[in-house]
């Protein structure tokens, strides 16, 4: 494991940090043995550095549990998040705080952030109920170590959010398919003079790790067969200086022992100029496939109406990037279409807006609920759907007729 040093603390983190947003599941809940399975296996591989947050359901609970139950919370940094979203008077701030420390089993939190944080004009209104000094009282009791903020928003507000707060971290959304997105590098190099700069969606929500064409993944391959497309993304991003630590939400085994891995050689500037051709192939590629860029953070769920929009969007993706069929498989699962006449699917917008209020990317999701429906729901699609429901109808009922001839009598 390679480490970087936090020059605010001196603090030295692992360039590997463990994003807790997509913790296993198991029927919708955290599988908690899998979950201590992979945090354990992480501390033991070098990693330090945890993130989660207050609206990532569970996530809290369950680091905090597999912590204190190894004893090794002294061992690691605990970063969470003031949820702003939820905030809507001074009170909420020691609310949802007191919250956090309950839930992670601690008496302190080592790296904390205001959540979603997009422009001024929410710290100043931030600011006039009393939030810097509501900080200031957290740090000198010991509860705050250091304090940061996470960033969605335009690169204009984010050079002026760097200005408002003396700032001791930020995190920020970078990737080699989003070099001038959101902050961008000029945000990353202005940041990184004043602050530790955390990265989150290092692989645009796993976009450029499995879900990358398949045009794309063999230029990879063929560049170099022993590294996978995510250790590709990975590297891509800790070869630059101004970067502290990335955030990885690993999920299975095979994740954390590939990202360990890439992780050991994690060296700023290591890459190549033939390198960085491959990752000018593989973008050009990845734009030409992939028209949403949506990166399955479920900050727009749960929709009022039930449209699985993130499962939508993926679905409209892999018709581009997998083909039509592959798409349409995915989208006929991820909406239920075939078991239900009221399904997940963009027909049921209402065009309330909630969704885009809350996308920490700014999508215009109505707009793209609609094209995904022209492409995914085309003119044959209500008469097949019919024809298939009613199939598996009958097959169900033939099942259950079989079954009932084939129990023995009663006994009398």
């Amino acid at each position: 494991m390679q480490f970087r040093v936090d020059k605010k603390s001196g603090n030295k983190l692992s360039v590997l940090g463990f994003g807790c947003m997509r913790f296993p599941k198991s029927l919708g809940v955290i599988d908690m043995q899998k979950t201590e399975s992979l945090i354990m296996d992480a501390i033991h591989g070098g990693v330090n550095y945890f993130d989660t947050a207050y609206i990532y359901t569970g996530s809290e609970e369950a680091l905090g549990a597999v912590l204190e139950k190894n004893q090794v919370r002294q061992w690691v940094f605990v970063a969470t998040k003031l949820p702003l979203l939820l905030v809507n008077e001074p009170e909420d701030f020691e609310r949802f705080f007191h919250k956090q420390l309950e839930r992670l089993r601690t008496g302190y939190i080592d790296y904390y952030l205001m959540h979603n944080l997009t422009d001024t004009d929410r710290w100043e209104q931030l600011r006039q109920w009393g939030i810097e000094a509501w900080i200031a009282e957290k740090k000198r009791a010991g509860q705050i170590k250091r304090l940061g903020f996470s960033f969605h928003g335009s690169q204009t507000e984010f050079m002026k959010l760097l200005e408002v707060y003396p700032w001791e971290f930020c995190q920020i959304q970078y990737n080699y398919a989003g070099k001038n997105f959101q902050a961008g590098f000029a945000g990353l190099k202005k940041a990184a003079e004043l602050m530790p700069v955390m990265i989150m969606e290092p692989l645009l929500g796993g976009k450029l790790a499995a879900n990358l064409p398949r045009g794309a993944i063999e230029v990879l391959k063929n560049a170099d067969p022993n590294l996978s497309p995510a250790a590709w993304g990975l590297r891509w991003v800790w070869d630059h200086r101004e970067v502290t630590l990335l955030l990885s939400g690993m999920n299975d085994k095979a994740q954390l022992a590939d990202n360990l891995r890439t992780a050991d050689t994690a060296l700023p500037a290591m890459l190549g100029e033939a390198e960085h051709e491959t990752y000018k192939k593989v973008l050009g590629l990845f734009n030409a496939a992939y028209k949403i860029r949506c990166t399955g953070c479920n900050y727009c769920m749960p929709c009022p109406r039930g449209i699985n929009i993130p499962g939508c969007f993926a679905a409209y993706n892999n018709s581009f990037s997998l083909g039509y069929l592959s798409g349409m498989q995915q989208y006929l699962t991820s909406t239920a279409a075939l078991v239900s006449k009221k399904t997940g699917g963009p027909s049921l917008c209402v065009r309330c807006g909630r969704c885009e209020k809350q996308c920490p990317q700014h999508l215009p999701i109505i707009k793209t609920l609609e094209a995904a429906r022209k492409r995914m729901e085309p003119f044959w699609f209500k008469w097949v759907i019919a024809a298939a429901r009613a199939f598996l109808r009958r097959r169900k009922k033939n099942v259950r007729v079989k079954k009932k001839r084939k129990q023995p009598p009663a006994v009398l």
